[in-house]
């Protein structure tokens, strides 16, 4: 009896995948490997000459980077598969978040500085960073509960605001403690696209974001040029480099110099795939925040472009479908998941060409990284889970159990 119940659900398992299946969003999972493959790559390309000359095996980044894609693929697959409404049950908030202030309380009282914030949880060989995790959790948490609650909007907004604010708020915050502005400015502008989707007035809101955004160009930025370039700050060192990069050449703005050469030295067409000079010891994280100064040098501009196209499809399709998305929480999960790639890539790339100051954020796919590439692989997944559903309903002849 045990045997013959097992293969009836075996069976309606598999036949259920079949039909999941087919609603794969090429749009998705094509740009989402191609780029997983180029990361491979690139970070293979960037670190090999460096380890050689200081003796350390030029592979064992490859090999690393090949396991976080390998990995990430099959989480990717699982959450793809997993039924959407897993993702927003009761008792998986609550665990998630659980975890989530556990983690972040524990890096303020015990974590480790590294490359000047203490952002990383060390687990055996596995660096996890919370700030990372953060962005999916605040996308998930905040779509489930605006989208839960949206009869209570015109009744009662502070009441219906209140509990997601406070909670975005105390991750923002601390995120900033961690000494990692970049996570904390990608976590807060998830939760503001997020909060404006759900139906704040919209109007209030841009008129903040203006207001931001004229504080940083006419006040932030000249003030920055006045800062002691001899500050011992972290993020302050980051703000000097960016404002005076040749004077601090030597210091804070080291980075930024040699991305600039690297960047003059590519040209159109790059130098060829490993010819890169600035990755051979002059250029700091040749293979995580500043990857693509080396993608630039080696393979031009022409091929950073392309990446950036492929990016562009994912973010335009995860905004295709959270405009034709059958419900609130799905139309929410996929602007969170599009604001989070699309301020993601402009960080880096503004950091790596100098339009903004470095903020330390990787380069999607492309970088080095556990930790981002498997919550990537995560945000991958969900869209994936939430197309199938868009072309189910899409196309109703094709009926398959709702998600």
């Amino acid at each position: 009896m045990f045997k013959v119940s097992t293969f009836i659900f075996s069976n309606k398992v598999g036949s259920l995948l079949m039909k999941k299946f087919k609603y794969l969003d090429y749009f998705i999972l094509v740009p989402y490997i191609i780029l997983c493959v180029f990361g491979v790559i690139m970070v293979y390309s960037s670190s090999a000459d460096y380890y050689i000359i200081n003796g350390i095996r030029a592979s064992s980044y490859l090999f690393r980077q090949l396991a976080y894609v390998m990995v990430g693929l099959l989480i990717a697959g699982t959450v793809f598969i997993l039924k959407l409404s897993k993702l927003r049950s009761p008792t998986f908030i609550k665990i998630f978040t659980l975890a989530m202030l556990v983690s972040f309380f524990y890096l303020l009282f015990f974590g480790r500085v590294i490359n000047g914030a203490k952002g990383w949880i060390e687990v055996g060989p596995i660096n996890i960073q919370p700030a990372e995790v953060a962005k999916v959790y605040l996308t998930l948490y905040l779509a489930d509960m605006l989208s839960k609650h949206n009869d209570r909007l015109e009744k009662d907004p502070k009441s219906y605001y209140r509990a997601p604010l406070i909670m975005t708020l105390v991750f923002v915050l601390a995120i900033l403690l961690q000494r990692d502005l970049g996570g904390a400015t990608i976590n807060f502008a998830i939760a503001l696209i997020i909060f404006f989707a759900s139906g704040i007035d919209y109007r209030k809101g841009i008129g903040t974001l203006l207001l931001g955004a004229s504080a940083f160009m006419f006040v932030i930025l000249p003030l920055a040029s006045k800062i002691n370039v001899n500050t011992k700050n972290y993020m302050l060192q980051r703000i000097v480099g960016f404002a005076h990069p040749f004077e601090l050449a030597k210091g804070a703005g080291n980075q930024l110099v040699n991305s600039y050469y690297a960047l003059g030295n590519g040209g159109v067409f790059g130098v060829g795939l490993g010819n890169s000079i600035q990755k051979k010891g002059y250029l700091p994280e040749a293979n995580t925040d500043f990857i693509m100064a080396v993608v630039s040098e080696e393979l031009g501009l022409v091929t950073v472009t392309l990446i950036l196209i492929l990016l562009l499809v994912i973010v335009g399709r995860a905004i295709w479908l959270g405009i034709h998305a059958h419900n609130m929480y799905e139309t929410l999960v996929c602007y969170g998941l599009a604001t989070y790639l699309s301020v993601q890539t402009f960080f880096n790339i503004g950091g790596v060409t100098g339009i903004l100051p470095i903020t330390g954020v990787t380069f999607p796919f492309i970088s080095y990284g556990g930790s981002s590439m498997l919550v990537l692989s995560v945000a991958m997944g969900i869209l994936l889970n939430v197309s199938a559903n868009v072309q189910r309903e899409r196309i109703p002849d094709l009926k398959l159990v709702r998600e």
